[in-house]
This record gives structure tokens, sequence and C-alpha cells, in this order.
């Protein structure tokens, strides 16, 4: 089951079997902020889409408190038929623009992922220098940043996280995938700079996902 904005463009896919399962390698390879922070108490999402992210750290995380921002109200609508946990004490959907609730937010979000799309691709305000500085603030001293980029804004996008983030980023492609995915830390994190960055993502893939689970 995918949600798609356009014929053929998958946003967010869903196995029926497994609705939790991260189906798409782009997913899974956001979830390496985990190299960072293993048990976040507080992580906040920008873009529900089919939900693939928050169900996994809702199931997977128990912990952890979990906000996600969605614009788009015909999104919000889909998230029973995509299994997306009803709100709680610990997880909520907010029909909000995701760049304005960035801006207001007090600086103590752990994790903060940005995968924000619709039919044009990736909205201005989600791109743009401000908004990466506005994410800096709003993350706690060791916070993480993971950034979905497609498209032809990604460079430049980029380039204005490294500037928020002093250089700290780490920029990923997922396999079979367009996407670019970058990581940005805010503070100094010791296993950063270890390893190089593919070895330290297969072994904590392989410590999340056992071959051969997701075929790696």
């Amino acid at each position: 089951m995918s949600l798609q904005f356009q014929i053929g463009e998958i946003q967010s896919e869903m196995l029926v079997d497994d609705p939790v399962a991260l189906a798409l390698p782009y997913t899974r390879t956001m979830i390496d902020f985990m190299l960072c922070h293993r048990n976040p108490t507080y992580i906040v999402m920008i873009g529900l889409g089919g939900g693939s992210i928050p169900k996994w750290c809702y199931r997977e995380m128990p912990a952890a408190d979990i906000t996600v921002i969605e614009i788009d109200p015909q999104v919000i609508a889909l998230r029973d038929r995509f299994h997306i946990p009803p709100d709680d004490d610990r997880f909520r959907v907010i029909g909000d623009d995701g760049a304005d609730y960035v801006a207001r937010a007090p600086g103590r979000i752990e994790v903060l992922l940005v995968d924000g799309f619709d039919r044009y691709g990736q909205p201005p305000q989600l791109c743009s220098q401000a908004f990466y500085d506005d994410c800096y603030r709003a993350l706690t001293p060791d916070g993480v940043l993971v950034v979905n980029l497609c498209g032809p804004e990604s460079e430049a996008a980029i380039e204005y996280i490294r500037r928020s983030f002093k250089d700290r980023v780490l920029v990923a492609s997922p396999e079979d995938s367009e996407n670019r995915i970058v990581l940005a830390t805010k503070g100094e994190h010791r296993r950063m700079g270890e390893e190089p960055y593919d070895e330290l993502m297969k072994k904590l893939r392989l410590q999340l996902w056992p071959a051969p689970a997701v075929g790696l």
C-alpha cells in the first residue's frame, strides 16, 4: 500500500502484512539518528505521509515522546488506513506548517526528522537557510537533525545545513533511491569520527535488522 501525490511518485509505502516495517530504503537510512541517540526521549517529525518512521519509533522506542507535524489535512485524514497510532500521552499528530512550528519550538528537541514534501517537491519554507537555523536552535545541545532531500534543491539545502550546523554533517545516498539523507549534529558526538560513515551505518543496521530481514 502506498501514498502518492502524483502517479508513479511514491511518498510512503506500507507492507500490509507488517504495517510498522520500514519498507523504503530511505526510511531505514533516516533511522541512522540512532548512531547518536539510541533511546531519545523527545522526537519531532515534519511530514506525516504514511507514517512509516513515526510508527516504527512509537513501537521501538517506548520511552520517546513523539510529535508529528503535517500541513495537509487530507494526509492526516488517511492516518487510520496506514495504521498510524491514535493520539495519546506520548504520540500526537498536529496540523501545522512545519517551518512555523520549528520557529516557535523551545530548544528541547533531541531528534528532529524532516521529511516534508507536497506534489511539487519540497516546500521552499522547509529547505531555506532560515529554516535550518531554526532547526539548530530548536535542538538540545546534543540534538540531531535528519533531513530527507530529493530533487534539484538538494545541493543548496545541504550547503545551508552545513552553515547552520558548523559543518557537522554526514550525507548518505540510500540504495536504489534518488533520495539523499542528511544527518547533522548540534554537538560533538564521539562515535561520528571513529569510523567511516558507511561502516558505522552497516554495523547499526545489522543490529536493527539482522540479515536477511531487509536484504542487507
